[in-house]
């Protein structure tokens, strides 16, 4: 199975400290075959939304989120619950905030 998990700021500061930590991690899950992808998202989104024929492009930031999406990872896991624990592994990491998984379905 694969997730997307985005998460938004953390209450840790990033230092030497949290570079080490988060760098060890991801070698660990990138050597375990469960890390795909991981990246950092631009404030500057764009939203696209449809109603029948008529397309509206909104620029971002969007001033009506309470909690800016900073980053994301895409993982191989065999269950929810493999996926939660990667999941409670980065929080533990990087501190408090919040992250979201959604399974992700491929043709």
């Amino acid at each position: 199975m694969r997730f997307l998990m985005t998460t938004g700021e953390s209450s840790r500061p990033a230092d030497e400290a949290l570079f080490a930590e988060m760098g060890a991690f991801i070698e660990e899950l990138t050597a375990a075959g469960t890390l795909v992808v991981t990246g950092g998202l631009a404030p500057d989104a764009r939203r696209v939304t449809s109603r029948g024929e008529e397309m509206t492009v909104t620029d971002g930031p969007f001033a009506e989120a309470k909690e800016a999406v900073v980053g994301f990872a895409v993982i191989d896991a065999d269950s929810w619950d493999d996926a939660l624990a990667v999941a409670k592994r980065f929080r533990a990491v990087v501190g408090d905030g919040q992250s979201t998984l959604h399974q992700v379905f491929t043709g």
